[in-house]
């Protein structure tokens, strides 16, 4: 059996809140707001600031949805708000923020403007597997590393979630973050609480910029090394080269973005023209006509290498 993720379509939206809804640790935490979780979720679908993916097993014939990982990005204030006790839980609370129609959540423009000039603020709403995998090690590990591989290439300024498990909390503390004070709001690297009285009740764990770039070979502190891009691709190109990263043909790229095939290969050559305008040497000159060809396909095949290794270029920001 092999896992993978992907983004969350507005089709999962009602089986991905039942995930929530019928966890035994997650859905108490959002009391009446889980009747409204997928109206909330399926408004936010498609924003820069919602970063909804959903988790699968593949069988021999089937497909099972294993889970939900939802994170987000939002304002200087709202995080203030949740950093100052007494703790909410953070779900439950943007759930009915949207519904108020006070949406916490950045712009498509304010995530573009973040993201090249002051940083972005995270904080994790979802991360939930159905129950019956809650003991297969590879779920929880894969949770983790799509986590790193969707936050990479971002400039971070800070990042706040709320565990559901001791198994998580101890991952989660390893991995470098801090808790933080119920009493003053503030960083530490201690538990108040033990983690049982600490799960029970709201809480957060997180980290800023300062305090990540202090620890040295933690996966939390590499989330905030930062480069700026150099080749500034438009949005279009950007979706194109990030289902790319996923694989499959260009027909398959097609039917994933809803476009027609001649608008992907136009796409391509665009891409191909903007890096060869600022780095000749990155990938071979002078494409043929036909991207499926040979030299198309090591065209591509070296610069997805490269897109992996620089996760910044895929990244929304005002240039």
């Amino acid at each position: 059996m092999a896992l993978r993720f992907r983004p969350m379509r507005s089709k999962d939206v009602r089986q991905c809140v039942e995930i929530v809804a019928t966890n035994s640790v997650v859905s108490p935490r959002y009391g009446s707001a889980i009747a409204h979780l997928e109206t909330a979720w399926l408004r936010l679908l498609g924003r820069e600031a919602f970063r909804a993916f959903v988790f699968e097993e593949l069988g021999r014939s089937d497909v099972t949805l294993v889970g939900v990982g939802v994170s987000t990005f939002v304002s200087d204030d709202f995080l203030r708000t949740l950093k100052t006790p007494p703790f909410v839980w953070a779900g439950a609370e943007m759930v009915k923020r949207v519904m108020r129609g006070e949406s916490p959540f950045l712009s498509d423009k304010q995530v573009r403007q973040a993201n090249a000039d002051g940083g972005l603020n995270v904080v994790v709403w979802e991360g939930t597997i159905r129950e019956v995998f809650r003991n297969r090690p590879e779920v929880h590990n894969t949770l983790l590393a799509t986590f790193v591989d969707v936050h990479r290439g971002f400039l971070l300024k800070e990042m706040l979630g709320q565990m559901t498990s001791e198994e998580a909390l101890q991952a989660t503390v390893h991995s470098g973050n801090l808790f933080l004070s119920s009493i003053d709001g503030q960083y530490i690297d201690y538990m108040e609480r033990p983690a049982h009285a600490l799960l029970a009740e709201p809480h957060f764990i997180g980290i800023n910029r300062e305090l990540a770039l202090d620890r040295v070979g933690t996966w939390i502190g590499s989330l905030f090394v930062y480069q700026s891009p150099q080749f500034g691709f438009r949005p279009s190109e950007q979706r194109l080269l990030l289902a790319a990263l996923r694989g499959g043909t260009d027909e398959d790229l097609a039917e994933t973005l809803g476009i027609s095939l001649s608008a992907v290969k136009k796409t391509w050559r665009l891409i191909y023209d903007r890096v060869a305008a600022r780095s000749p040497g990155l990938i071979p000159d002078q494409v043929p006509e036909e991207l499926t060809s040979e030299r198309g396909k090591e065209k591509k095949h070296r610069l997805l290498a490269y897109l992996r290794e620089h996760p910044e270029e895929l990244r929304p920001a005002t240039l």
